[in-house]
């Protein structure tokens, strides 16, 4: 059994925005499933924090649903700032097993244990040159995050912090995130949502004492990253 993580998939099977038309995502589809392929065994265990698909909706999203759960392993999805189609826990959980996706799972204001890990995470929130951060997003998703961490701790699990947003970006901090990380003694995160020439502003290695790994797919070569 081995963990992997790989954000941003950007999938769109069916929804007319592909992600080739950007430099190095050509044929990214077909790599995501030849290196997923490759590393990945259906006893091993994925997590992908956010911009799973493109679909406005459940329904728009299912390709890219049936194309995820054709993958080996269990998949862990979380919310990015693309995944239009998430909704209430209710919804997803029900289209799921209406669908018989069932290697495909939510984390969503709750946890999921891997051996001694806690798999917590959010989507998080930042401030960068798109999107400026909003003070009552960022405390909801504190809170979330705080809510999935708890959950870990109270199972006695080592909680490991998967984000959309990164919670530090060249020189900015995302304080409220950053302050669950250091109240539970986080020691590793994992993020992505940064691509293309914002690259060079992400924030990797040992900050503030919390290991952060980038995980954005074209960052990896959509090749998933190996946790443990």
């Amino acid at each position: 059994m081995a963990l992997y993580v790989i954000a941003d998939l950007h999938l769109s099977l069916t929804s007319g925005h592909p992600m080739d038309i950007f430099p190095g995502w050509e044929n990214y589809t077909e790599r995501i499933k030849q290196n997923w392929e490759m590393l990945v065994h259906p006893c091993d265990t994925v997590v992908i924090p956010g911009d799973v698909s493109w679909g406005m909706s459940l329904e728009g999203a299912k390709a890219d649903f049936a194309y995820i759960h054709a993958l080996p392993g269990t998949k862990i999805i979380s919310k990015g700032n693309h995944d239009y189609w998430w909704t209430t826990a209710a919804k997803m959980n029900r289209f799921l097993d209406e669908n018989g996706f069932d290697s495909i799972h939510i984390l969503h204001n709750n946890f999921y244990r891997y051996e001694d890990i806690g798999i917590c995470g959010t989507r998080g929130w930042v401030n960068d040159d798109s999107e400026p951060a909003d003070a009552k997003v960022i405390a909801r998703e504190a809170q979330r995050l705080e809510v999935s961490v708890q959950a870990a701790i109270a199972d006695g699990a080592e909680p490991v912090v998967f984000l959309h947003y990164p919670p530090f970006f060249g020189s900015e901090r995302t304080d409220a995130i950053v302050d669950v990380l250091h109240r539970y003694d986080i020691r590793r995160c994992f993020y992505g949502h940064v691509h293309g020439k914002a690259h060079r502003r992400a924030v990797t290695g040992i900050t503030e004492g919390i290991d952060l790994r980038m995980i954005s797919a074209d960052w990896l070569k959509f090749v998933p990253y190996k946790v443990m």
